[in-house]
């Protein structure tokens, strides 16, 4: 008996975006005019947190995403996004999914090592995994949080990311509040905001702790399980931080597709955050 075939998974979520769509295909034209409607600006350096199913169904997927925003910020523009790859963790430490401890010495030691131009981001979207290939794209070189850039701006923000505290000040986060860029929430929530963990390094709150970490690096060429430090972060409450910073007004909201979107200034949420952070913790 003959048939259609089976839709394949990525097909059948197309398909369901298609269905739970009320608003007209977005395209790489509709997504530049929201953005431009938003606040975005030409020139400036803008950090993108994206989810693309929240777009609505795009024309384009996020290739047309991704060419909105670089026509938005235009030649002297910077555009940086997270390129996380959070599975270059030690396995002791996973837990969605958890592994079983006897696999742990054998996971550390045949776990590639973390390359810039090849290892794949993990649980941040598809926008940022295709972004972190685009041609002209510079990626930091640290093991879990690492960051993709494009733009005039992209080698001084991806360069010499600090292995230890990689969200502190010796990384792309601290550079980007010194080139004043602004963030941009494309779909998705306060809780996936990198921004408030610069925050977390600035300041303190009872029971602030740190944690030993490892990852596999190539040191001159071999490959070698590396340890280092950094803060126990924690996002629980990035919702809430979230909706007082935009309380005081100091939040661009709108919507492109099916999207609530936001746009605010890096610096002024990392300040915010080192005052609420320890009245809330």
């Amino acid at each position: 008996m003959s048939g259609p075939l089976p839709l394949l998974p990525s097909e059948a979520a197309e398909a369901a975006t298609m269905d739970a769509a009320d608003t007209a295909p977005q395209t790489r034209q509709s997504i530049l005019e929201g953005l431009r409607e938003l606040g975005v600006r030409e020139g400036s350096v803008l950090l993108v947190h994206s989810s693309l199913s929240a777009l609505g169904w795009v024309c384009g997927g996020g290739v047309a995403v991704i060419q909105a925003l670089l026509d938005a910020l235009g030649e002297r523009g910077t555009l940086v996004m997270p390129a996380h790859s959070g599975d270059l963790s030690d396995p002791s430490t996973w837990s969605y999914p958890p592994v079983p401890e006897g696999w742990w010495a054998r996971i550390r030691q045949a776990m590639p090592a973390f390359e810039p131009a090849i290892t794949p981001t993990r649980g941040i979207g598809r926008i940022p995994e295709l972004f972190r290939s685009w041609p002209g794209t510079l990626r930091s070189s640290h093991p879990q949080v690492s960051f993709a850039a494009r733009g005039p701006e992209a080698a001084a923000i991806t360069g010499g990311h600090s292995l230890d505290y990689g969200l502190g000040p010796g990384s792309p986060l601290a550079r980007l509040r010194e080139a004043r860029a602004s963030v941009l929430h494309l779909g998705s929530g306060w809780e996936s905001t990198t921004a408030f963990h610069l925050a977390e390094h600035e300041c303190e709150w009872p029971g602030k702790a740190e944690v030993a970490l490892g990852s596999p690096l190539l040191r001159e060429g071999e490959r070698a399980w590396t340890e280092y430090r950094d803060n126990n972060y924690n996002s629980d409450d990035f919702g809430a931080l979230g909706s007082d910073f935009e309380r005081g007004g100091r939040v661009l909201r709108g919507g492109i597709g099916r999207a609530d979107c936001l746009l605010f200034d890096l610096g002024e949420a990392v300040e915010f955050a080192k005052e609420w952070l320890p009245s809330h913790r």
